[in-house]
């Protein structure tokens, strides 16, 4: 979200969390009581105060609540909390997909869908990384499906993603980069047989994006916010590995790009306009 921050223009307030014990006490006692004088305050997260008035608040999925056996035990009771008190909070709501948006309406919460952008290195000119490897991107936990993933490829799997949480390790037989600066990681999209973006939960999915934008053919999960992004792309049951695996040999070069951060940040203005 720093990308639509600088094209908006408006100040941060941020708390330095810089390890477990500091999150959570961010959690506890520093957002819920959040105050400013600003004429609107915009939460690009759950994390944001319980009462405030004009606030906006992001939200790019409610897999924390769907799914909070993913999740790190503190992440999960807090979400169980807080969310649905800053959901309440809220004047308005920005959800980054449908999907997300039909998500909150079961919740009873309605929303403004504004897409999320990708940065500008991801084009489809450019280098090319070396090699016949799919890839794989995304942090190391359960909802990216890593195992089934690893299983269904037949040959070399790159994995770009930092480690995460609940004890994913990354296979055995794939090939490990962790995180890559995103000039490295448009090389790998584009020398790419195809990106395998198999989750089992998601609300908007921005490594399909960035592979759309630049060119890499896309496996990914039917029924879901990437489906939305790529309606063309090699649509597959994320549970099935025969299923990934065959969507990886009928994966077709695709080429699609999406609003950029200009157009996000003009139409997220448009909802701070409403309120201020």
């Amino acid at each position: 979200m720093r990308a639509l921050r600088d094209h908006l223009d408006v100040e941060e307030v941020s708390f330095p969390a810089t390890s477990r014990l500091r999150t959570a006490y961010a959690d506890v006692f520093w957002y819920p009581h959040l105050r400013t004088d600003a004429d609107v305050l915009h939460c690009p997260t759950f994390r944001g105060p319980f009462r405030a008035p004009n606030l906006v608040v992001t939200v790019h999925d409610l897999a924390v609540l769907r799914h909070p056996e993913w999740f790190n035990r503190w992440t999960a009771t807090y979400s169980r909390i807080a969310v649905p008190r800053v959901l309440r909070a809220a004047s308005r709501v920005i959800a980054v997909s449908e999907f997300t948006k039909r998500e909150l309406l079961s919740f009873g919460v309605d929303a403004t869908v504004i897409p999320n952008a990708v940065e500008d290195v991801f084009t489809s000119d450019g280098p090319r990384a070396e090699g016949d490897y799919v890839l794989a991107v995304g942090t190391l936990e359960p909802r990216k499906n890593l195992a089934r993933i690893a299983q269904a490829v037949d040959g070399e799997l790159r994995v770009v993603g930092a480690r995460g949480w609940r004890g994913v390790e990354p296979p055995a037989n794939v090939t490990w980069l962790g995180d890559v600066p995103d000039e490295e990681l448009a090389k790998l999209y584009r020398g790419a047989r195809c990106l395998v973006y198999a989750s089992l939960y998601e609300g908007f999915g921005i490594p399909v994006a960035e592979a759309l934008a630049c060119g890499c053919p896309v496996v990914t999960s039917i029924d879901s916010p990437m489906a939305e992004l790529a309606p063309d792309a090699a649509l597959v049951d994320p549970y099935d590995v025969d299923s990934i695996r065959d969507g990886i040999a009928r994966a077709t070069r695709i080429e699609r790009h999406g609003p950029t951060w200009a157009d996000v940040a003009a139409m997220t203005r448009a909802v701070y306009e409403e309120l201020a």
